[in-house]
Order: C-alpha cells, then sequence, then structure tokens
C-alpha cells in the first residue's frame, strides 16, 4: 500500500512520505493507515479488505491546487475519497495543514484464501 500512494502522488513532484518527513521542502506530504478491516466475508473467509488512509499537505503557501491534484490523482488511482479535515495551522513550523482521507477496496487473492 505505501508505493501505491507514494507511485500514485509521484506526478506532483513532491516529497511524499510514510508518518513523518525530514526533509528540507517547504511543501510536503505524509500518510498513514488509521484502519485495515475486513469489508467482505463468505463461507468464513475474509473476500476484502478495505485500507483506510490518511494524507496530511503541508505547505507554507495556499495549498488549494496541491489538494484539488491529491483528491484527482487518489481518485484515479482507486481510492475513493471518504473526507478532508478541518484546515490548521501548525504554530511551531509555520506550516499550513490539511487532512485528507481516502478509502481502498481490495479483493483477496482466492489462492490466498
Amino acid at each position: 500500500m505505501k508505493e501505491l500512494i507514494k507511485n500514485i502522488l509521484k506526478p506532483l513532484n513532491i516529497p511524499v512520505r510514510f508518518q513523518y518527513y525530514s526533509g528540507s521542502e517547504p511543501t510536503y506530504i505524509t500518510f498513514f493507515s488509521y484502519l485495515d478491516k475486513g469489508e467482505l466475508y463468505g463461507d468464513d473467509k475474509e473476500l476484502g479488505i478495505g485500507y483506510y488512509i490518511q494524507l496530511d499537505i503541508f505547505s507554507k503557501t495556499n495549498y488549494t491546487d496541491i489538494v484539488k491534484q491529491v483528491n484527482k490523482l487518489m481518485e484515479d488511482g482507486g481510492f475513493t475519497k471518504r473526507s478532508s479535515g478541518p484546515e490548521l495551522f501548525e504554530d511551531d513550523t509555520k506550516l499550513y495543514h490539511k487532512p485528507l482521507k481516502f478509502f481502498f477496496y481490495k479483493e483477496n487473492n482466492k489462492e490466498e484464501i
């Protein structure tokens, strides 16, 4: 899932990191999974899993265009937008912060069941 998200967001040409960014770019995205759970069951077996992902956009400037691009790229990549969080300003880093939540459903491979 981590590589899928990084690849989907690669066209943005901004850093995308799992959980934590330690670089010096003024605009970046972090992400994490806040829930993975079975979504479909049959014959006492999990047939599909749901991945609930949060992306956090951080920027020193207006991030509105980045949010639009992220939404489109993620949806084109098979994710469904769940919600977006409040528009925040981080006092300690002086960065604007916009959280976005997405859902991805994956059927289990029959050979794996």
